[in-house]
């Protein structure tokens, strides 16, 4: 299975636009936005978010910028994502019954 399209930029133009995309099948979420730069690439690339991690945006990876106004997209792709998740559970999985972790 490819990708399935949630949803663009309501406020795009024809010059490009925030998208969302999700691959169910491999569980990963494909989002086309604005690249950061600037003031804010800086300080991402300058702090070391986590202890023991590198600082700085690893070469073949890329910082985006999304818009408030595409959260919904966004769920509606995790929530797909999460229920193919399920659906491949078998009874007796370990996945199956776990707490998420939001107690």
């Amino acid at each position: 299975m490819g990708l399935e399209f949630f949803g663009i930029d309501p406020e795009t133009n024809e010059e490009g636009s925030p998208t969302v995309w999700a691959n169910v099948a491999q569980r990963r979420l494909v989002i086309q936005s604005d690249t950061v730069t600037g003031a804010e690439l800086a300080e991402i690339n300058e702090t070391e978010w986590v202890a023991g991690h590198k600082a700085g945006v690893p070469v073949h990876e890329s910082v985006i910028s999304i818009p408030e106004r595409m959260i919904p997209f966004i769920r509606k792709a995790c929530d797909a994502i999460e229920r193919a998740g399920l659906q491949d559970s078998a009874p007796g999985d370990e996945e199956v019954g776990r707490a998420s972790g939001d107690a």
